[in-house]
């Protein structure tokens, strides 16, 4: 005989037997993702776009960490340490011309002009660029305008044996300028000029020099990965794009909240300097006539061939990239997708 539970065990058996499957929601993808400074108004954007879950609706969960300089995410991308990274394309052609055999390679280039700058006080007697030789500059050995100052002294007839250089860490940097210990530091305008001024040289007592205004035509940030992840991975990288560019170009229309953000995951930020170096990167690195008029990574391949010519020559490495070596366009989102 059949017990009244065996009964209502089999009844609700067979009704679940009959219902349709439960959808199953895919696993998130992970990225790790490195950033080239540390979390400062003119990144803002991409913890902005975690926040408000960019990542996650394209099956995304993505790590961001923060970098130790334009010149280290090359490195740290390309060795495995991190999926993906934003780097800076003048560093990152650097590294590729001295490591020929590279996996790296850029996937979007949304800086379309570069940031980097040689600074001074404006009270000291360097004028022009050739009055930097016999002068002593500080920065780390991974900070990019260091990394490009050889393309700035070639532009501009300075003779690189009479530069004296002193090694600093990052927090160490402006302090060696404003107490006068250096004659001058490399950098991003975003973080030397910011930086100084929160130290007290606010920024008409500094002499920045920019080195596209000293024949360096070179373009700004950049998302690197390798290729080996990309053929591993090529969803991620198209997902993580267009989670990137979103983020971005939310942000650049959202900038208070962005600043918001940061001040929530790094809670000392100082909202009026990140707010300021927010704007000098938007307005001077991404925004431009080109980018209105084309979108966001829509690279002049002549162009992007004389940023090239100009790292190779600067450190006299024959004339071997070209920009099907070093950038690729087949995982941007959509043009509509990357216009501001």
């Amino acid at each position: 005989m059949i017990s009244r539970r065996q009964l209502v065990t089999s009844a609700a058996a067979a009704a679940a037997s009959s219902l349709p499957a439960l959808a199953q929601t895919p696993p998130l993808a992970k990225m790790k993702f490195c950033l080239d400074w540390a979390r400062q108004g003119p990144n803002a954007y991409v913890d902005l776009g975690k926040e408000k879950g960019f990542f996650r609706e394209v099956g995304i969960d993505a790590t961001i960490d923060r970098g130790f300089g334009g010149g280290r995410v090359p490195v740290d991308v390309a060795s495995g340490a991190y999926d993906m990274g934003q780097g800076d394309m003048g560093p990152t052609l650097k590294f590729m011309a001295q490591n020929p055999d590279t996996d790296l390679i850029a996937v979007a280039i949304w800086g379309d002009k570069s940031l980097m700058s040689v600074t001074v006080r404006a009270d000291s007697n360097i004028k022009v660029p050739k009055d930097f030789e016999g002068k002593t500059l500080a920065a780390p050995e991974t900070d990019s305008g260091r990394q490009l100052f050889p393309a700035f002294a070639k532009a501009n007839g300075i003779d690189m044996a009479k530069i004296n250089w002193m090694t600093v860490t990052s927090d160490l940097r402006e302090p060696m300028l404003l107490q006068k210990r250096a004659d001058g530091i490399t950098g991003a305008v975003t973080s030397t000029s910011m930086s100084l001024k929160n130290i007290g040289l606010d920024t008409s007592q500094q002499r920045i020099m920019m080195y596209r205004d000293f024949n360096v035509e070179l373009y700004g940030y950049c998302y690197l990965t390798t290729r080996k992840f990309i053929a591993a991975n090529p969803a991620v990288v198209r997902n993580s794009l267009k989670a990137l560019f979103k983020s971005l170009i939310y942000a650049n229309n959202n900038r208070a909240e962005a600043i918001a953000v940061l001040k929530k995951i790094e809670p000392l930020t100082d909202v009026a300097i990140e707010a300021e170096r927010q704007v000098i990167s938007f307005e001077r690195m991404m925004l431009s006539d080109y980018v209105s008029k084309n979108g966001l990574s829509v690279i002049d391949p002549a162009r992007l061939v004389r940023a090239i010519r100009t790292i190779e020559d600067a450190y006299g490495l024959p004339p071997k990239l070209t920009p099907a070596n070093v950038y690729t366009d087949a995982f941007l989102p959509s043009l509509a997708e990357r216009r501001l």
